[in-house]
């Protein structure tokens, strides 16, 4: 099948802050974190997309929203033609099944209290309709698969490194043969060796399992590896979007352009000159008005503070789209 699997339109996140005492008899208002704004893409059935930005951008908050493990504020998102916004819970732990996550930290994610056996199985009790001993032996090829030996089936995660325990979370999450999986920083929390391993695993399951994955990561480099489109995340907000080769090698907006300068050499040819980025990000609970990077970007113009800027396409041939009055490319 061909076509969009995901679809995300305009989904917006707000997390109000909890009052001190003092501060409610005060009659102060809540402070609202504005951690999603707007925010609209598409992920085509057996892609990666790769998902990028600082720690604090709305990218995992963007992941969590997806599956609803946060309730949007606002927006919808479509997932094989169902409005996910729409269907009832339980609809939705239904739809689970199809719809899974592998979470960033591979320890505090797992049950201490359970063998790995008994952790890959619970999707399988949730939401599988086979006997107990088909569920078995499911859960004994996917652990085989993603690297155990039968007799580590019924060890605990403390038993394992932080490398084993991240295939546990695969495991875990692959059982229930879902079609879109949400990699949340898989691999941020380990080391070089076991990163590329990891990642070429991800890569592997993909291609056997037909997988369609959405993958978040703030290094630009790894997601470079596996995306075949990135979207940029700042502020909440997508800055630019377009395929991985497009985005690596003509990035557009000045915010992308900063982060591939911090990756020595990601690109065979001349060193790029470092841009660093000028003050801090912005806080969540007072975002600047206007184009949310003109605080830090070395080329703002007075018309940035007022403007909000829009995904635009891009000339020039390249697949992108930008939001940026005074990216290079020109709009369409």
């Amino acid at each position: 099948m061909t076509g969009n699997l995901l679809e995300v339109h305009n989904l917006v996140k707000h997390f109000e802050r909890p009052r001190s005492l003092a501060r409610r008899l005060l009659g102060e208002p809540r402070s609202v974190v504005h951690a999603l704004n707007g925010v609209s893409l598409f992920v085509r059935r057996g892609e990666t997309l790769g998902l990028i930005g600082e720690s604090g951008c709305g990218k995992s908050t963007l992941g969590r929203a997806i599956l609803r493990l946060v309730e949007p504020s606002s927006g919808k998102t479509v997932f094989d033609g169902v409005d996910l916004s729409q269907i009832s819970p339980a609809e939705m732990m239904r739809m689970r099944a199809r719809l899974q996550i592998v979470f960033q930290d591979p320890y505090a994610s797992l049950n201490p209290r359970k063998s790995i056996r008994e952790i890959v199985s619970l999707p399988l009790k949730l939401h599988g309709d086979g006997s107990d001993g088909e569920n078995r032996k499911q859960v004994e090829n996917i652990l085989l698969r993603v690297g155990f030996r039968d007799d580590q089936f019924d060890l605990y995660p403390h038993q394992f490194s932080g490398g084993q325990r991240q295939r546990i979370g695969i495991a875990r999450a692959l059982v229930s043969h879902p079609q879109l999986v949400i990699c949340d920083e898989p691999v941020s929390a380990l080391d070089v060796s076991i990163k590329a391993q990891i990642i070429e695993l991800l890569a592997e399951l993909k291609a056997e399992f037909g997988l369609t994955y959405i993958f978040v990561s703030h290094d630009i480099a790894t997601v470079g590896h596996l995306a075949d489109r990135i979207a940029v995340m700042y502020m909440g907000e997508i800055v630019e979007i377009g395929s991985t080769h497009d985005i690596i090698n003509h990035p557009q907006h000045p915010y992308t352009k900063a982060l591939l300068s911090a990756v020595p050499r990601l690109v065979a040819g001349a060193r790029q000159a470092r841009q660093v980025l000028a003050g801090d990000l912005p806080s969540p609970l007072a975002p600047p008005t206007g184009c949310k990077f003109h605080t830090r970007c070395p080329k703002a113009e007075p018309s940035c503070v007022g403007t909000t800027q829009q995904l635009k396409p891009v000339l020039s041939g390249l697949s992108q789209w930008v939001a940026c009055s005074l990216s290079e490319g020109a709009h369409v």
